[in-house]
């Protein structure tokens, strides 16, 4: 049996790809009467409101929203507490979704009945060289650990996708996301969603491309923006949502105690030396593996080190900030990155 979805959009000044999404949407190979498309708009200044409107005022089933807040996880539960549909999805507006993608998303939940989310791989789209490199990066167990929606095709149980798709009783069971957080919000969601007795499924049909954009500075600013978030995450459960998350700091704390300790005996310097050695080069190894041109290899490697230090480094802070200082989230901290 056919089930009502809701599409849940959020958007900020996204003139660029607002209409490949939605569109994409709209062709879907599932019946239009049962699909709503919300996109809640974060007070965008340039066209995107226009955009949708034209949209709108062509296809029924497209509703725009506005976002006073303008923050992600409010544009989530805006679009989730408006929509009364079975199935929710929530999408990002750089994306394009096959036109498969709502009616595999549907058929995933058939595996298990305890599935209280599904989601697939995302096939990144390069607008530029830095853009490509950086999620060639991210595409990497070696830069990303076991993110099964950026790094392959993996069917089965997972903690967390993206873009996912949920039951309707998910919502009503553990309640909506957490806007407090700028960052992380569907983590931890997803973490309540598991400690609540339901599954996430993760299947390869679900396809959808994510146009990837970015700096290596943003990069940097948005992971380190994920640990800082993490702790205060981890606080609120009084629990480690992931053990993997750990990985970065404790390559953090490596760098700094190894070079000071580096000072007191040549024995811990030459440790030191080597452990790094042996690092750069499994991440040259992890960049051949990416792709076939030397040319690319030593931005790959770099990224992978943007990945781990900027995340350990936010992770660190937010333990001095959150646990010792018992403080609230700075505010510089809770401007977007992207």
């Amino acid at each position: 049996m056919e089930k009502t979805v809701s599409i849940i959009i959020p958007c900020r000044n996204e003139e660029l790809y607002i209409e490949k999404c939605v569109r994409s949407l709209l062709a879907s190979n599932y019946p239009k009467s049962l699909i709503t498309i919300y996109v809640c708009d974060g007070l965008s200044d340039d066209k995107t409101v226009e955009i949708v409107q034209k949209i709108a005022a062509e296809e029924t089933c497209v509703k725009l929203l506005i976002n006073e807040n303008q923050t992600t996880p409010f544009a989530l539960n805006l679009g989730l507490k408006t929509s009364n549909a079975a199935i929710k999805i929530i999408l990002g507006a750089h994306s394009e979704v096959d036109p498969d993608f709502i009616k595999e998303n549907i058929k995933a939940f058939e595996h298990d009945p305890q599935i209280g989310c599904t989601g697939g791989v995302l096939e990144n789209v390069y607008e530029d060289e830095n853009s490509k490199i950086i999620g060639l990066g991210m595409s990497s167990s070696f830069g990303v650990g076991n993110a099964h929606f950026r790094t392959g095709e993996k069917a089965g149980f997972v903690d967390t996708v993206a873009f996912g798709a949920y039951k309707k009783e998910v919502f009503e069971t553990i309640g909506y996301f957490d806007e407090s957080l700028i960052r992380n919000q569907d983590d931890e969601f997803n973490y309540r969603l598991i400690k609540n007795g339901f599954k996430i499924y993760l299947s390869p049909k679900i396809k959808c491309k994510y146009y990837v954009r970015g700096t290596f500075n943003k990069l940097y600013r948005q992971y380190f923006q994920y640990g800082y978030w993490k702790v205060f995450v981890n606080k609120k459960h009084k629990s480690i949502t992931t053990i993997r998350q750990l990985v970065p700091l404790f390559f953090v704390l490596f760098l700094i105690l190894g070079f000071l300790l580096s000072f007191v005996s040549p024995l811990v310097l030459t440790a030191y030396l080597l452990i790094l050695v042996l690092y750069f080069f499994m991440a040259f190894l992890a960049a051949k593996k990416l792709i076939d041109k030397p040319r690319y290899w030593l931005k790959i490697i770099y990224v992978f080190f943007i990945l781990h230090f900027s995340y350990g480094l936010g992770y660190l802070k937010g333990i001095w900030h959150f646990l010792f200082l018992n403080k609230m989230p700075e505010s510089k901290q809770s401007r977007m990155s992207r």
